[in-house]
């Protein structure tokens, strides 16, 4: 299997991922996976494809620990930044707007859950989990936001691999839908991430990871 793991770091140490304290997930109907995805079924898994990029090799345990990995679209190949600087309601929204990985704005701690066979996703930016707003209406409708101190049935999500295109989806377990990249909005939401595609109809939905 080939992979879009890459060093940003040649001192980065790529490790499996832990898994966070969580209470138990609402039971949501997924979305379809389409031909050619296959999901991530456990931290393992991840770590292989990690050490398949030529990244540093890890040891498989019980109880693995936490991968810091940055994320980009490959709609627009910028890399996902955490607004954490921006006023609420969208505090901590995450945007793919950034050039370059430039340090913690860009950084994410991927956590398992290893019973649900889920991730919780951290900002390294302000140290929250990643939720989905489904509460949210109109444009910012199931935005992606860095603001949870714990990760519950908003905070999980199931990731999916394609070989051939070397790439990676993120499903909400919430809602059941994709992650998508809003490339055609404009103003502060820009590039917003938000879980609201019943498929992977294409680059809106996938996304490279590299490890930090």
């Amino acid at each position: 299997m080939t992979t879009v793991l890459l060093s940003l770091s040649a001192l980065a140490a790529t490790s499996a991922l832990g898994a966070p304290a969580v209470t138990a997930a609402p039971q949501v109907a997924p979305a379809a996976v389409p031909a050619g995805w296959e999901k991530i079924d456990d931290a393992a898994e991840l770590a292989r494809i990690s050490e398949e990029s030529g990244g540093a090799q890890t040891a498989r345990t019980a109880a693995p620990e936490p991968t810091a990995l940055a994320v980009e679209s490959a709609r627009n190949n910028k890399f996902v930044a955490t607004e954490k600087t921006y006023a609420a309601p969208n505090t901590g929204a995450l945007r793919a707007r950034s050039d370059v990985y430039g340090g913690s704005w860009e950084g994410f701690t991927f956590e398992w859950i290893g019973e649900e066979s889920t991730f919780a996703m951290k900002s390294q930016a302000n140290g929250l989990y990643v939720a989905v707003e489904k509460n949210y209406t109109g444009a910012s409708q199931n935005l992606l936001r860095a603001r949870s101190t714990s990760a519950g049935g908003w905070e999980r999500f199931v990731l999916y691999y394609n070989e051939t295109l070397d790439r990676f989806a993120i499903q909400s377990e919430l809602n059941g839908l994709f992650v998508a990249m809003e490339n055609s909005y404009t103003g502060t939401l820009q590039y917003a991430l938000r879980a609201r595609s019943a498929d992977v109809s294409g680059s809106w939905e996938e996304f490279n990871l590299y490890t930090i």
